[in-house]
């Protein structure tokens, strides 16, 4: 096991939250539900092709990741900081906004974002991460359907494994983000060590379910989290202390079947 019992168990519990709340997000938005609002302040969701979708979207990852990789190789820390900060005040205004008028929200972001990026608690960066993902998802699940996503998370899959076992540079990234404290993903301190679970293995797979939550409706999207949850708790099971895994491949085969469940029972 790579952590005790009790971090295992609390690393899979805030991923639960973090998909709960991310589908109750997504399900106050109109495009989910029909007397649902807005986004805040005017934003729309990209204009893409439901089917071809998971092109631009996996483009835009690997240019991403190459960004981040030039910042920790030139260890411009301020800038990781400065594109961080911009990422969470507009996830966590949508979040938030799904909830409260949009200037509460908006206030809100900036003083969550204010405390994660420039005076760090665990606490305040557990509570924005199983907030923000609800805000990035509620952005991307209307240009998806079954097949971009699925496609998108098969990708994913691949490329987490070659950047963990292959080039290892996603290894990197997570000690340079550790290091600065603007880790993207659950972090849980113990004993002089730490939990990590990287943000986009609680996003894609919100993605997933939110796709299903938009197709199928509530209940068939949390049965998915669940099982895909499941699949988080088998990996952090088996795996070993001190080394990194690709969490993706796990994570993708629990979408699929989940998936494969809620096509059995609706």
């Amino acid at each position: 096991m790579k952590h005790n019992l009790k971090i295992t168990i609390l690393l899979f519990l805030l991923f639960l939250v973090a998909h709960v709340l991310g589908l109750v997000i997504l399900n106050q938005y109109n495009f989910v539900n029909e007397l649902g609002k807005d986004l805040p302040y005017g934003l729309q969701p990209p204009e893409m092709e439901q089917n071809t979708s998971f092109i631009p979207i996996f483009v835009i990852i690997l240019v991403g990741t190459a960004l981040m990789l030039l910042l920790s190789r030139f260890k411009t820390m301020f800038l990781w900081k400065f594109w961080f900060f911009i990422s969470l005040m507009i996830t966590l205004t949508i979040a938030f906004g799904a909830f409260v008028a949009q200037n509460i929200a908006l206030i809100l972001a900036l003083i969550f974002s204010i405390f994660r990026v420039f005076k760090y608690n665990v606490y305040v960066h557990n509570f924005s991460e199983v907030f923000l993902y609800g805000g990035l998802v509620s952005i991307f699940v209307p240009v998806f359907n079954l097949w971009s996503i699925s496609i998108l998370l098969i990708l994913i899959s691949i490329y987490d494994f070659i950047a963990v076992f292959k080039t290892k540079h996603m290894v990197k990234l997570a000690k340079f983000q550790s290091k600065g404290k603007i880790f993207s993903g659950l972090y849980v301190p113990y004993e002089k060590k730490a939990a990590l679970l990287g943000g986009g293995d609680i996003g894609f797979t919100l993605l997933f379910s939110g796709v299903i939550l938009k197709e199928f409706g509530a209940l068939p999207a949390l049965i998915v989290s669940f099982i895909i949850g499941l699949s988080l708790l088998g990996l952090l099971f088996y795996s070993k202390k001190d080394k990194f895994y690709p969490a993706m491949p796990p994570l993708t085969i629990g979408c699929f079947i989940g998936l494969l469940v809620v096509k059995l029972l609706f």
